[in-house]
């Protein structure tokens, strides 16, 4: 009842103070992840973070429409990054708290495909990160420093994979997950300081 109120309120406020179109996908993501991600793909299937990974890479689409009011291809870029992101980044948090996911009963993929399994999804989705946070530089929306910085931030994103498939140590799913974190929040800066340099 609380949320709903809250998600009531941030509509309206998106749609009076900023725009309508960032109002409408606002909404459009609080379907997404309270209502299909949390309400059941959570529950209902070990594909529920990839699936509902959209509604989590929708940030810098409503940030982007906060301040065009229109849907850009360079924004929509942005969303596929953070969504191919999305499933390394939380596996790797899955594989380290495999037992609170099987106490739980949740579908997560360690817990339904085994562990070795996810460990190589992992990698496979990371390769696909690299590839991806390339295109800001393919299209143009990017220069040479932003290539140069994603380039070594894939190399070392890539490593942790690697190391986290051929390793049996819990800890190293933990230093994976918290590399993604930083992986992400770096591609974006250099994404910024690209753009002013």
């Amino acid at each position: 009842m609380v949320c709903s109120c809250y998600g009531k309120f941030g509509n309206c406020y998106f749609d009076f103070f900023v725009n309508t179109l960032t109002a409408f996908l606002t909404f459009i993501t609080l379907i997404g992840y309270a209502g299909i991600y949390t309400g059941y793909l959570k529950r209902a299937t070990p594909q529920n973070i990839v699936i509902g990974g959209l509604a989590g890479a929708a940030p810098p689409l409503l940030g982007w429409t906060a301040v065009t009011n229109q849907l850009d291809p360079q924004a929509l870029l942005l969303v596929l990054i953070i969504f191919t992101w999305t499933p390394p980044h939380f596996w790797a948090l899955a594989i380290y708290r495999f037992e609170d996911y099987q106490h739980a009963e949740i579908p997560m993929l360690p817990v339904t495909h085994g562990i070795q399994f996810t460990k190589l999804n992992v990698l496979l989705y990371t390769i696909l990160l690299v590839v991806v946070s390339l295109l800001p530089f393919i299209v143009r929306m990017s220069g040479w420093f932003y290539l140069t910085g994603v380039l070594l931030l894939g190399a070392r994103f890539l490593y942790w994979a690697v190391i986290l498939y051929r390793s049996d140590q819990p800890v190293v799913a933990m230093h994976t997950f918290r590399f993604s974190i930083i992986y992400l929040m770096l591609l974006f800066l250099f994404l910024l300081l690209d753009h002013y340099l």
